[in-house]
């Protein structure tokens, strides 16, 4: 399986449209591929908080169908990042009034939507993304020919029961798109093998280049096997990085090293002495 992960540069002066125009046309491009993976809101920046409500869509809003037809043009499985989606209103509230959050999409290589991921965990403690956007509730998983997605997003990779409940479902490559960081960029190499190693699965994350809201993001995306080591990694600037994977290896390396089979679930909780 090839796989290209597009770690977009998120230049402030560059409007959405255009950005989502010459996305399209990156995605366009990589018709050797067998997955494409696109970042964290690209349309507006992870960090743009004053951005989100301006710039959010509906989920088959104008990035839904650009994603659609770029997938289906290239024929290419694609996780199109996420999106600031603005959920349905309840009845009786103006469409502007429904709730927020980051949502990733997935789409065949027929531009048909295979998977819609809302995050669960919101970064920013009591400000940014935490207080502006919804909780997603349900851990998602995309069969694809030869191997199981599992869908993360950023700072979910802080968090290692969400990928363990994804394993459990049958996860075994791992998709985190993010908008992380620079001055946090050893953390994300480190928790990006953490979550390869302890799940004996394929970590695919990937991040932006440039500045979002005056945060310098990390770049830096990063393809880490099953075994922990690192297969490819970009750098500081726009740059799509592409890796050939072998979805064998993940059932060889829990038969040869079978970790998750000695896990003891359901224990009693520690008694006070």
């Amino acid at each position: 399986m090839r796989a290209s992960l597009i770690q977009i540069d998120v230049n402030e002066g560059e409007s959405v449209e255009s950005r989502r125009q010459r996305v399209t046309a990156l995605v366009r491009e990589q018709a050797e591929a067998d997955l494409v993976v696109l970042p964290e809101l690209w349309t507006t920046g992870a960090f743009a908080y004053e951005e989100f409500a301006a710039e959010a869509e509906p989920l088959e809003g104008p990035t839904y169908e650009a994603m659609a037809k770029a997938a289906s043009d290239a024929g290419v499985w694609l996780h199109a990042g996420s999106i600031p989606e603005r959920a349905p209103a309840d009845s009786g509230s103006a469409a502007e009034d429904g709730p927020l959050y980051n949502t990733s999409l997935v789409f065949s290589p027929s531009g048909e939507l295979a998977a819609a991921y809302r995050k669960i965990h919101r970064f920013g403690f009591d400000k940014g993304e935490a207080v502006l956007m919804g909780a997603g509730q349900e851990l998602v998983t995309v069969r694809l020919p030869g191997t199981t997605l599992g869908l993360a997003t950023c700072y979910d990779l802080r968090f290692p029961e969400l990928f363990r409940g994804l394993v459990d479902a049958g996860a075994e490559t791992l998709v985190v798109p993010a908008g992380w960081p620079e001055r946090r960029r050893a953390h994300w190499t480190l928790l990006a093998q953490a979550r390869a190693v302890e799940n004996q699965a394929f970590v695919l994350a990937c991040g932006t280049a440039g500045t979002h809201a005056g945060v310098p993001q990390a770049g830096h995306s990063i393809v880490v096997d099953p075994w922990g080591e690192v297969l490819a990694e970009a750098g500081t600037g726009e740059e799509i990085l592409t890796v050939d994977l072998d979805p064998a290896r993940v059932a060889t390396t829990r038969e040869q090293f079978p970790a998750l089979k000695d896990r003891l679930l359901g224990l009693a909780p520690p008694r006070h002495r």
